[in-house]
C-alpha cells in the first residue's frame, strides 16, 4: 500500500496561535509585575551581561520568582498554560485541516517552534495537537525546581527545528543523525510539503526557510501589527498575510486548504514520476497512469 505524503505545519506560538507572550497571561502577574516592567528587566539583565535574550528571561524568570517568594516549578508553570487565550478558531482549526489532509491523500503533521515555554505551551488546551514542541525548557530536580536550561529557542536557533522535521530527527540529543548525509528522497517531509506560520521578524530565519527551499511562509497579524507584517509580504520574506482568525470560512483556511491540495498533487506527480524512471531503468514500458 502506498504511503500518504506528510505535510508538516510548523507554527511560532506566542501571537501567531495565541493573542500576546505566554508569560504575560499568568506568570508575570503571580511577580506582582507588568508585563513591560518584566521584559525590560530582562531585557536589560541581557544587555548588560551579552547574554542570549532567551537565557536571560530564563534566568529573570527563576530569579524573580525568587525573589517574590513564589512556587517555580514545572508543574507551576504547565498550571499558567491553563490561562492562554488563543485566537478565535485555533482549538478546531487542527481537526479541520488534518481532515482536509486526509481529504487530499495527505497526512498532515503540526509543530510548534517557538522561543516561548515548552512547559507553558504543555499546560494550553491544545498541547495535544503537535506532533513535537520545541521551545525552551528547563532541567529540573526530583522536586520539580529548575536546576538548568534544557533548551533555548532563539530566533536563528528555530532553523535547527525545521532541518529535524524534514530528516525526522525530532530528539533534541540526536545531532550525529541530523547532521548525516540523507538523500533528499528519503527525507521524512520534504521542504516542499512544509507550511510555515509566524507573526513577525522573530520567524524570518524560518520563513526565508521556506521559500528558498519550496515550502510556504504565511504572516498572521492583529491590528496593532498588521505594519509590520506587511512589511513582510512586500520585501518578500512571506508568500501570504492574513488576520490572526483561524475560524472556519476565513481567507486563512481557505488559503492554507489550497497550498495543502497543491502539495499533495506535486507529491503525487513526483511519485509518478519515480515509478516510470524505474520503470524504464528496468526495461519495462511506463504504465498507465491513475493519479486523477
Amino acid at each position: 500500500m502506498e504511503q500518504r505524503p506528510i505535510i508538516a505545519i510548523l507554527y511560532d506560538f506566542d501571537k501567531t496561535l495565541c493573542t500576546t507572550d505566554m508569560q504575560n497571561y499568568a506568570f508575570i502577574p503571580s511577580l506582582g509585575m507588568t508585563p513591560g516592567e518584566f521584559w525590560k528587566e530582562a531585557n536589560t539583565f541581557g544587555h548588560e551581561h551579552k547574554m542570549d535574550g532567551i537565557l536571560a528571561y530564563m534566568f529573570t524568570m527563576i530569579r524573580k520568582s525568587a525573589e517574590k517568594g513564589v512556587p517555580f516549578t514545572r508543574e507551576s508553570l504547565v498550571e499558567k498554560g491553563r490561562d492562554i487565550v488563543l485566537f478565535p478558531g485555533v482549538e478546531d482549526w487542527f481537526s479541520r485541516i488534518n481532515e482536509y489532509g486526509l481529504s487530499q491523500g495527505a497526512d498532515v503533521e503540526h509543530y510548534v517552534i517557538s522561543s516561548g515555554l515548552r512547559e507553558i505551551i504543555e499546560g494550553s488546551s491544545i498541547s495535544h495537537e503537535f506532533k513535537e514542541i520545541y521551545a525552551g525548557e528547563f532541567y529540573y530536580d526530583e522536586n520539580g525546581r529548575p536546576l538548568w536550561p534544557k533548551l533555548a529557542v532563539n530566533f536563528t536557533a528555530k532553523t535547527q527545528f525545521v532541518y529535524r522535521i524534514n530528516k525526522g530527527v525530532l530528539d533534541v540529543s540526536n545531532d550525529k543523525d541530523l547532521n548525516d548525509s540523507m538523500p533528499d528522497d528519503s527525507k521524512r517531509v520534504p521542504f516542499r510539503n512544509m507550511i510555515y506560520l509566524g507573526d513577525g521578524l522573530s520567524d524570518v530565519p524560518c520563513m526565508k526557510m521556506m521559500r528558498a527551499y519550496g515550502g510556504q511562509a504565511i504572516a498572521v497579524y492583529q491590528p496593532g501589527s498588521r505594519q509590520g507584517v506587511e512589511d513582510l509580504l512586500a520585501k518578500g520574506r512571506v508568500d501570504y498575510m492574513f488576520p490572526a482568525d483561524y475560524r472556519a470560512g476565513t481567507a486563512l483556511e481557505a488559503t492554507l486548504k489550497g497550498i495543502i491540495c497543491r502539495m499533495a498533487i506535486t507529491d503525487r506527480l513526483a511519485q509518478e514520476n519515480a515509478r516510470q524512471v524505474k520503470a524504464i531503468g528496468q526495461g519495462e514500458l511506463p504504465y498507465q497512469s491513475s493519479l486523477f
